[in-house]
């Protein structure tokens, strides 16, 4: 690994410590790859395993394509989920906790089985599933005003922050997952709307398309992991005081506030 790729890795680990973000990598070294990102990223949980902090489930983004249109790409990307990174369903997140929040509504699968690249398929990802849920994301960024491209977010473990599950697990076997509908209100108000289909035509093809993905780099999906799918509908800004709830049709609700 290039000296160039654990200083990359250092200056996004100092920027989460201090909560100072930091100017795009794609500045410092305009010629970063795609691949050379996800070094980084891997850098850096190498990093966070190193300090004992477990990896608990994996996060696919971008994955619909209103999210591709909007930074100018057409594929997803990924990142780890971290203990520490869950919050209670209906529970409060504090400003002081966050850098540059926004929300996303997913469906979350948990897996009781391993999957590991490459060739799975959404049917593979279906009989490995336990069952799903329903998510709120908080999605943050080390990088400065969100002025990021493709690799500055890979490299930043695909802008992971914190996320909420619902507390009702469902079978895949109950509901067909590109047909579940979805609403997020914030502080009441109807935001966005979405369905299933809208992440790459099925949600359980966002995990399989993650699974092949890692093979790449050596990894597998791990059972008893959560996978966040990715989002049903474009990302929505957080300020203080905010309260979001995202109701899945057949999955139920998940709700999250944000204090100052």
């Amino acid at each position: 690994m290039s000296k160039e790729i654990k200083d990359l890795a250092v200056a996004l680990i100092e920027a989460e410590k201090n909560q100072q973000p930091i100017n795009p990598l794609t500045e410092v070294r305009p010629d970063l790859t795609l691949d050379e990102a996800y070094e980084v990223q891997l850098q850096v949980v190498q990093e966070k395993l190193s300090q004992g902090i477990k990896i608990v489930g994996k996060k696919i983004g971008l994955t619909s394509r209103d999210m591709q249109i909007m930074y100018g790409i057409d594929t997803p990307d990924c990142g780890h989920l971290f203990e520490g990174m869950s919050v209670k369903n209906n529970g409060e997140v504090s400003f002081n906790d966050v850098m540059q929040p926004k929300i996303e509504a997913e469906i979350a699968f948990v897996l009781k089985n391993d999957l590991q690249g490459p060739n799975v398929t959404v049917e593979d990802v279906l009989q490995a599933t336990d069952y799903v849920l329903p998510s709120i994301e908080i999605i943050d960024s080390r990088i400065k005003d969100w002025k990021v491209k493709l690799q500055d977010t890979v490299a930043d473990n695909a802008s992971s922050g914190l996320y909420v599950l619902g507390d009702q697990s469902v079978s895949v076997d109950e509901v067909n997952l590109p047909d579940i509908t979805m609403k997020v209100y914030q502080n009441g108000q109807l935001m966005k709307e979405g369905i299933g289909k809208n992440a790459m035509e099925h949600p359980a093809a966002c995990v399989a398309w993650l699974a092949n993905k890692l093979a790449e780099f050596g990894v597998t999906l791990q059972a008893g992991e959560v996978i966040l799918s990715g989002a049903l509908a474009t990302t929505i800004d957080v300020v203080p005081g905010d309260e979001f709830t995202a109701v899945f049709e057949h999955l139920g609700e998940v709700k999250v506030t944000f204090t100052k």
